[in-house]
């Protein structure tokens, strides 16, 4: 009996110190996400900024100008790239840490205890399905707006000229449109990983 309880408690230790690293890796994580997505939110405005200028470019040589857009559509490509990835990874290997840790909640005996344990763990996991959604909507929305950022790159291409920026004004207005929803989605991914971070940090507040 004395060596059933003895291992009994040695595995609910290792369970809680696995656990416990998977926290800490998911914390990680989280932080890593909210920088990437933060870059990403900069990338937008700087490709905007960009192209925003060039429209606005009354005189002297538009290629410098048009120049540094394609040079920031390639970034913007990239970053939503990155955020296809993350998505993914959240909903795969991003779950196992929940999995861990709701492993351990179901091993506490003490029926109080454990309800609180439940609670907490299922105010972190709302927090994490509401970043994965809006993720996952800013990749959605992503698509319209660089395929204004592409049609203006081939647009100017081959007519990096007064009348050429002109013609592509309307569509730098639309890509200013549909910048307005990826942002939303980003930002309501970044006031998700905001809570996430500070429930999962270790730092008593």
């Amino acid at each position: 009996m004395k060596t059933q309880t003895l291992v009994m408690i040695g595995l609910a230790t290792l369970l809680a110190s696995a656990t416990q690293a998977s926290q800490e890796q998911l914390a990680k994580s989280i932080k890593d996400a909210h920088l990437e997505t933060t870059r990403t939110s900069n990338q937008l405005k700087a490709t905007l900024e960009a192209i925003n200028a060039l429209t606005k470019q009354t005189k002297g040589d538009l290629r410098p100008a048009y120049n540094n857009y394609c040079a920031e559509v390639v970034k913007t490509g990239s970053a939503a790239e990155l955020t296809r990835t993350r998505v993914q990874w959240m909903g795969g290997d991003g779950r196992k840490y929940f999995q861990d840790w709701q492993a351990t909640v179901n091993g506490i005996a003490n029926e109080s205890l454990r309800k609180k344990a439940q609670k907490r763990l299922n105010s972190v996991k709302t927090n994490y399905d509401k970043v994965e959604t809006s993720l996952q909507e800013a990749g959605d929305k992503f698509k319209p707006f660089l395929s204004d950022l592409a049609d203006i790159q081939k647009s100017l291409a081959s007519d990096i000229t007064a009348g050429g920026v002109k013609a592509i004004k309307s569509t730098v207005k639309s890509a200013n449109w549909n910048h307005q929803f990826v942002n939303s989605s980003i930002n309501k991914a970044l006031e998700g990983m905001d809570k996430m971070e500070k429930a999962l940090s270790a730092e008593a507040k």
